[in-house]
């Protein structure tokens, strides 16, 4: 890795001190509910034996994604909003972008793995239990980790490798691929050719994937002769779908759309979106409308404080 001691600057919000502690409470009132909601969740489900089946599985493992995926931002975020002090040293934004990467890849592979978990329960459920067994569930929420992490040191050697010689101001919430290509003043065609090669692979491919699984889940569930229950699996994957979409449609907006006169604007707006809002509907969409995890909530926590 190059040697490089400098520092950049983030300085995405105005330095009106009122706008500053505004968007700080916002953003920190975000950041309070999605890591009080996921890591109740989190706790839940590994504690409450009635929560072991593979659905919990993933829902344990995207709780946990979530918070470390705002983790890495957020607080070095709300820490510049307080202090004004804007600096982070080439090394920290490596690892930012390093953590931020994997983080970000893990949560995409296990919403693909979700969305053919729900395929197979909804499309196939009598052979359920053979093709979700535990064993398989683990190797898959491994290979999450492991492509998702591999794809991230790759990334970041290659922002290594970058010259910065002009401005090192980030006009943006973190450092990101896109925002260090933009500041980089030498040869960087191999490192945007990688991000867009990995935006592909990593991002529309797996969207392509869960498209396909909600559509057989949809064309399924119109085969369901009760309409009551047609319309509580129907209003269920909706709302799965509206998360996914927010999610995605942010994070391609954000790295395929090409530069305009507003793209500052809106990619932050596009970052609060992914960043702050999906983690925290996350919870609230997959995991605290479902029935079991909000009866083991009232056992877990709520009896132990009114029983």
């Amino acid at each position: 890795m190059v040697n490089q001691t400098f520092y950049f600057y983030i300085v995405t919000f105005s330095k009106n001190v009122e706008e500053q502690y505004l968007s700080f409470a916002m953003i920190f009132l975000l950041y309070v509910m999605s890591i009080v909601w996921n890591l109740t969740i989190f706790l839940v489900i590994i504690l409450d034996e009635h929560l072991q089946s593979p659905m919990f599985f993933f829902l344990c493992n995207l709780s946990f994604v979530d918070i470390l995926y705002t983790s890495v931002t957020l607080p070095k975020l709300l820490d510049v909003l307080l202090t004004g002090d804007d600096r982070i040293s080439f090394v920290a934004c490596l690892s930012q972008l390093c953590f931020f990467i994997s983080s970000a890849c893990t949560e995409i592979f296990l919403l693909t793995v979700m969305s053919y978990d729900r395929y197979v329960a909804i499309c196939h459920p009598l052979h359920y239990v053979l093709l979700m067994s535990r064993s398989k569930c683990f190797r898959l929420v491994a290979s999450c980790w492991i492509l998702a992490s591999s794809a991230s040191i790759l990334v970041t050697i290659s922002a290594s490798t970058l010259d910065f010689c002009g401005s090192k101001n980030i006009n943006h919430m973190f450092c990101d691929m896109k925002i260090l290509t933009i500041l980089s003043c030498g040869s960087k065609r191999m490192f945007e050719f990688l991000t867009y090669v990995e935006t592909f692979l990593l991002g529309v491919c797996p969207f392509i994937l869960i498209l396909m699984s909600y559509s057989k889940i949809i064309l399924n569930i119109l085969k369901i002769h009760s309409a009551g229950q047609r319309m509580k699996t129907f209003s269920t994957c909706i709302s799965h779908l509206v998360v996914l979409l927010i999610f995605y449609g942010t994070l391609f907006c954000m790295y395929m759309r090409p530069a305009s006169e507003n793209s500052e604007k809106l990619d932050l707006m596009f970052s609060v979106l992914y960043l702050a809002v999906t983690p925290t509907l996350n919870p609230l969409i997959y995991s605290l409308r479902n029935k079991d995890i909000k009866d083991a909530i009232r056992k877990k926590i709520f009896s132990k404080h009114f029983v």
